[in-house]
C-alpha cells in the first residue's frame, strides 16, 4: 500500500492555486520535496496533516482518507514546522513531554518518551535549559524531538536545516538518515536546499506553480547522461567552443572557464581531443558530466517551463 495518495487535489486561496490537479503515489521511505519559494510544499504537508481541506480531490494518508478523520491521521504523524515554533520559557524536557502528552501519552510515559527522545537527538545534557538560551542548531533539534516524541509512522519536516552551519547541518542529516532505519519510520523532507535531499533521501517529489513534475526515485533523476563532458582547456575556452561547434557538438558555457559539450550521437570523448589538438587548443581537464540533483532539478522546471 502506498504511504501517500493524492488523486486530483486542488487547493486554492481566493484566484491563487497552490495545488492544482495533483496525483501523486508515495512509498514509504526517506523522501524529499522539492520546489522553489511558493511552489505549494507546505500546502501540500498542512493538507497531508489535514490541518487544510483540499478544495477537490482525495487526500489519503496511510490508506485511510483524512477528511474523515483527520486527528486520527495527525496521531500518526510528527510534523516540525517551518521557523522558530519553539516555546522559549519551557526547557527542553517539558517542551517535549507536552508535546508526548498532546499525542495522548500519560504524564509519566510521556516524561520517560522525553528522555529518550532529547538524549536521540543530542540534548540529553541540555534538556533542563529552557528553550530561549538555545543556539539555532539546538532549537532545531528540541523541534525535531517533539517530533519524534509520539513515536509517528510519518515524519514531516519543512526546512530542517534552515539556518543551521554546515557542521550542524551535517548532524541534523545524520539524524533524518537514521531515522527509519532505526525506528521504520518515513520521512517526508521538504527544502530547497537540494544537496541535503541528495545526501538522505531515495525518492523525490517535484513541484513548481502546485503542479508535481516528478514524483518516483531519485537514481533515475541523476543518472549520468552518455555523450556529455565537462571540458576545461588553458586559457580563452572560446576558440576550442568554436571547433567543437563546427565538429557538430552541442556547446554551453559552465561558468568562465568550463564548457559542457555534448558529442553528436556515436561519437565520444577522442572527438574533444581530436578537435583540440586539430585546433591548437590544450585541454587541462575532461570528464563525463556528473549530474547532480540541482542540475536535475533545473532540467525538470526547464522542460516544464516552469524557469
Amino acid at each position: 500500500m502506498p504511504l501517500i495518495e493524492l488523486e486530483g487535489v486542488e487547493k486554492r486561496y481566493g484566484e491563487l492555486v497552490a495545488l492544482k490537479s495533483v496525483d501523486l503515489s508515495i512509498e514509504p521511505g526517506r523522501i524529499g520535496l522539492l520546489g522553489p519559494n511558493g511552489a505549494g510544499k507546505s500546502t501540500l504537508l498542512k493538507t497531508l496533516l489535514g490541518l487544510l481541506e483540499a478544495d477537490h480531490g482525495v487526500v489519503r494518508v496511510f490508506g485511510e482518507e483524512v477528511k474523515r478523520d483527520p486527528f486520527a491521521i495527525r496521531a500518526r504523524i510528527g510534523y516540525m514546522p517551518e521557523g522558530d515554533s519553539v516555546l522559549p520559557e519551557l526547557t527542553a524536557l517539558q517542551y517535549a513531554t507536552f508535546a508526548a502528552e498532546l499525542c495522548g501519552l500519560p504524564r509519566s510515559e510521556a516524561i520517560a518518551r522525553a528522555h529518550q527522545v532529547l538524549h536521540y537527538v543530542g540534548l540529553g545534557e541540555a534538556r533542563y535549559r529552557r528553550l530561549g538560551s538555545f543556539s539555532t542548531g539546538m532549537k532545531q533539534r528540541a523541534r525535531l524531538a517533539q517530533a519524534l516524541v509520539g513515536d509517528p509512522k510519518l515524519l514531516l519536516l519543512d526546512e530542517p536545516t534552515s539556518g543551521l552551519d554546515p557542521r550542524g547541518r551535517d548532524e541534523m542529516l545524520a539524524l533524518i538518515h537514521d531515522i527509519p532505519a532505526r525506528t521504520g519510520t518515513s520521512v517526508i523532507l521538504s527544502t530547497h536546499i537540494l544537496p541535503d535531499v541528495e545526501k538522505v533521501c531515495d525518492q523525490v517529489v517535484v513541484i513548481a506553480q502546485g503542479e508535481v513534475l516528478y514524483a518516483g526515485e531519485l537514481a533515475p533523476l541523476i543518472a549520468p547522461e552518455s555523450g556529455i563532458f565537462e571540458v576545461r582547456p588553458k586559457g580563452d575556452p572560446e576558440p576550442l567552443r568554436r571547433a567543437l561547434e563546427l565538429a557538430r557538438c552541442v556547446v554551453q558555457m559552465q561558468g568562465a572557464a568550463t564548457l559542457e559539450v555534448r558529442v553528436p550521437s556515436g561519437e565520444d570523448a577522442r572527438l574533444i581531443l581530436r578537435t583540440a589538438v586539430e585546433s591548437g587548443q590544450q585541454v587541462r581537464h575532461l570528464a563525463p558530466l556528473v549530474k547532480t540533483l540541482e542540475r536535475a532539478f533545473l532540467q525538470t522546471l526547464e522542460k516544464a517551463g516552469k524557469n
